[in-house]
């Protein structure tokens, strides 16, 4: 746990810039600043900016495993060192909402499915298809001749000036739907994946029947209430590699 100078210490600092108390005793490290803390220490001193600070390190802080009780004890130390009190509850805020989104986007890309949607994670999907290239034996360039992608896809709002209003709730329902009517036509093995907020893909196998089930989602999918929304559905075919898999699935998981 990170340990904290005395009560000298803060009262010298308050008021200074950090720049000019390192000068006198020495680096932030020798100030007793907590690591990773220092841009949020510099905000302090300076008077602006520290909340988005905070968020900063909060999401750095969640990258590396640090846990949130950690990250508030060092938050409350910089605090002490560089204004003498314990921290605003907006700074407190703003780290604990930076710290649990990003661990909550990290646990979303290494579990199987969206607790919100129930679709697949994209990790899950690159998954499904390493097995198909690498863990059942299927000769080289045999794999893009079983099994293709049906990508479901919800392009920008019509009403284009108010896209970046549409709440995450909003977000959330359109893919559900989006979601329940693909898992409807295909309802057998096939692994059903959101990519991001506006893409569902399907690792369905390349039969005669895929055309059809296409179709048939298309026309459920024009009866959906999508808030606006008109999505687009199309078949995209397999690269013969592993690692061109990969990187067409990047590419289609991009907004």
């Amino acid at each position: 746990m990170f340990t904290m100078r005395g009560p000298s210490t803060a009262d010298s600092v308050a008021g200074a810039t950090l720049s000019e108390y390192a000068n006198d005793v020495g680096s932030p490290a020798d100030m007793g600043l907590p690591e990773r803390f220092v841009p949020v220490a510099e905000a302090l001193a300076s008077g602006s900016g520290s909340a988005d600070a905070c968020a900063v390190v909060g999401r750095d802080l969640a990258r590396r495993g640090t846990s949130l009780h950690e990250g508030l004890e060092a938050l409350r130390t910089t605090y002490r060192i560089v204004r003498g009190f314990d921290p605003s509850y907006d700074d407190v805020l703003a780290l604990s909402q930076a710290w649990s989104e990003s661990t909550l986007g990290y646990l979303h890309q290494i579990s199987c499915a969206d607790p919100m949607t129930g679709l697949a994670s994209l990790a899950h999907l690159r998954s499904r298809l390493t097995d198909l290239y690498r863990g059942q034996g299927l000769e080289f360039g045999r794999v893009r001749n079983r099994f293709a992608l049906v990508v479901a896809d919800l392009p920008g709002d019509p009403y284009a000036a108010q896209d970046l209003d549409i709440d995450s709730l909003t977000r959330t329902l359109r893919m559900t739907r989006l979601g329940e009517a693909t898992r409807t036509v295909f309802a057998g093995t096939e692994t059903v994946a959101g990519l991001g907020n506006h893409r569902i893909v399907v690792l369905a196998c390349r039969d005669e029947r895929l055309g059809h089930r296409v179709a048939l989602l298309r026309r459920m999918v024009d009866t959906l209430d999508l808030h606006g929304h008109l999505a687009r559905i199309w078949i995209e075919g397999l690269p013969p590699g592993d690692g061109g898999a990969a990187a067409l699935l990047d590419e289609l998981a991009r907004v």
